[in-house]
């Protein structure tokens, strides 16, 4: 038995967002074939996690250091203490989330913020960061209506880079699934979507 975590950063309605169809194709296919398995799933817009910034960064700094804590900080230095241990409780995790704006969603900016403490997933070293948390699979998914695969477009997708350099950091290499182009192609569109749903379904299975 395995503890699953599907994370979803889309908080569009199914029918106009690639990335929910993937996000559902992928939970009904592993809960189909994977019965035994705790399925945890977070859905980042509603969670509506506070904005990472100063009040986290004083309270996670105050409590390494043994100092007191206003209520405020104490809040949400316990926030992101409850998130980085269900991350680290997780066997599997699913991360699905579209590229807005050449970008990840600011929740799972914020979310993967909460995560990224040093000395609980990944160390300073003289060589360089060194990773805590792998040994544990890892398969993002993720849309995009234009075509961000070729060299010349590269450089402009700063959403499956981020959220895979971020995880690379604390020692965690994923899996990726990714559809794109139906926005560019649109006389296509169906049957891209098609086969990456295909393929998404398909993973579940395996993971």
């Amino acid at each position: 038995m395995s503890n699953v975590l599907m994370i979803k950063a889309n908080d569009r309605p199914l029918e106009q967002s690639v990335t929910v169809q993937m996000y559902e194709t992928f939970v009904k296919t592993y809960r189909d074939t994977h019965p035994d398995d705790v399925v945890t799933e977070l859905d980042l817009f509603a969670l509506n996690l506070p904005n990472y910034g100063n009040t986290a960064l004083t309270a996670l700094f105050k409590r390494s250091q043994g100092q007191e804590l206003t209520p405020e900080e104490t809040n949400i230095a316990d926030l992101v203490r409850v998130h980085i241990d269900q991350f680290l409780a997780s066997d599997k995790v699913v991360i699905a989330f579209p590229l807005w704006n050449y970008a990840a969603p600011a929740p799972l900016i914020t979310y993967l913020s909460y995560l990224a403490q040093a000395g609980t997933m990944f160390r300073y070293t003289p060589e360089g960061p060194v990773g805590l948390a792998g040994g544990r699979k890892v398969v993002l998914l993720n849309a995009r209506g234009g075509i961000y695969s070729t060299e010349n477009m590269a450089p402009f997708e700063g959403a499956i880079r981020f959220v895979k350099s971020n995880l690379m950091l604390w020692g965690i290499t994923p899996e990726e699934i990714i559809i794109e182009g139906h926005n560019q192609m649109p006389a296509e569109a169906k049957d891209i979507i098609q086969k990456g749903l295909d393929q998404t379904a398909k993973y579940a299975v395996t993971f």
